[in-house]
């Protein structure tokens, strides 16, 4: 079987599917592997690397593609990538399978059996092959140096011959992987940090990493079966962002990585709270790819409200490209591995491998993204 890894299109990714170390996890199975030429470059990783690795760098996606059995990518191919896919290869990557459908609608029209990383299950035989929760990792740390070098202050204590300076409060909202990592991060450079999560299971974990947890009275289950949290009635928000406006105003540093599956991120900072907020305080959104956790994000940008400079970076991961390369090609190694049994067969019915696939045999598979095709085209269709 061969695979080819094509390089990332979009402007600003940087990361790479492949990666020379992780190589090794397909040559064991006899596998011929392919990489377009410069895919690895902005991450650190030349052409030369993947040659003395042993894979063949194929100058031109014709070459790549020709005859590959699978083709692995980063994000979500473009219409132009849909069309250069060979008919009846094998697809994964990101595929964004509950937004916008079109590039599901074209992969399922290619024949093409596609794989969406988001959709792995969180249970116990799948954690290596993880995608959201290695690069929520990456965002995680990013977030909170894109926002202490932002911050108009130091965030440890310093003792200098100038006086002590007092250490900087941080608050994560949303204590997943992202938020853990956020904690860990604030906590190594010094900050005093405290956290929130709707979910209490998770204070034990946010306590285990020195931070304070802030705990909200909430009268109903906050988490669905997958672990995530989950939407909160009307009058359960409310008391939430009674709690954060009660805290914010004394934070330096505010990470925010809530998000719910399918959904438009839930918003936990209004304007009014950022107006209470000192000049010169930061907040990192991560949910703005999704709509924003606060009122003031603009997806991509920082912009200043009341005096706080309020970021929403998106793809954060790319912006530390070696490291979440190398974690997303061993989490997409373990995966395909999976995928395939010793003949080169795909077994779906298999847990993993039915919950991921989204396309297959000319039809799109997955019911949820089933559902959100019709949504979106009643909502064309009545609008």
């Amino acid at each position: 079987m061969t695979i080819a890894i094509l390089a990332e299109s979009r402007p600003g990714e940087r990361r790479v599917a492949l990666v020379p170390d992780a190589v090794r996890h397909y040559r064991k199975r006899g596998w011929e592997l392919r990489v377009e030429a410069g895919a690895g470059a902005t991450a650190s990783f030349p052409d030369r690397d993947f040659e003395e690795a042993g894979v063949k760098v194929a100058a031109g996606r014709e070459a790549l593609l020709d005859g590959a059995g699978v083709v692995l990518k980063v994000l979500p191919p473009s219409r132009e990538e849909v069309a250069a896919l060979p008919a009846g290869c094998v697809l994964v990557c990101h595929l964004n399978p509950l937004g916008p459908p079109g590039t599901i609608e074209a992969l399922a029209s290619r024949g093409v059996t596609a794989f969406a990383v988001e959709l792995i299950p969180r249970i116990t035989r799948a954690q290596k092959m993880d995608v959201l929760s290695s690069q929520a990792t990456v965002a995680g740390y990013k977030a909170v140096l894109n926002g202490a070098g932002a911050m108009t202050r130091f965030l440890p204590m310093l003792t200098t011959a100038a006086g002590t300076v007092r250490p900087a409060k941080a608050m994560i909202l949303g204590a997943g992987v992202a938020g853990l990592q956020a904690i860990a991060t604030a906590r190594r450079l010094g900050a005093v940090v405290s956290a929130f999560d709707i979910r209490p299971a998770v204070k034990e974990q946010v306590e285990s990493l020195g931070a304070k947890f802030l705990e909200a009275a909430l009268d109903e289950s906050s988490e669905d079966e997958g672990g995530y949290a989950k939407a909160l009635s009307e009058e359960q928000h409310e008391r939430e962002l009674e709690l954060i406006a009660t805290h914010i105003r004394d934070h330096d540093l505010v990470v925010t990585t809530a998000q719910i599956p399918g959904r438009a991120a839930p918003v936990l900072i209004t304007d009014e709270m950022v107006s209470t907020m000192r000049p010169g305080s930061v907040i990192v959104d991560l949910a703005s790819e999704t709509g924003g956790n606060c009122e003031a994000t603009v997806s991509g940008e920082a912009v200043e409200r009341h005096g706080v400079t309020v970021m929403g970076p998106a793809n954060l991961p790319a912006e530390l490209p070696f490291h979440a390369s190398q974690m997303y090609a061993r989490n997409l190694a373990a995966l395909v591995d999976h995928l395939f049994d010793e003949e080169g067969a795909i077994d779906h019915e298999d847990e993993i491998t039915a919950a991921t696939r989204v396309t297959h045999g000319g039809k799109i598979t997955n019911e949820r993204v089933r559902s959100n095709l019709a949504s979106a085209t009643e909502q064309t269709t009545h609008g």
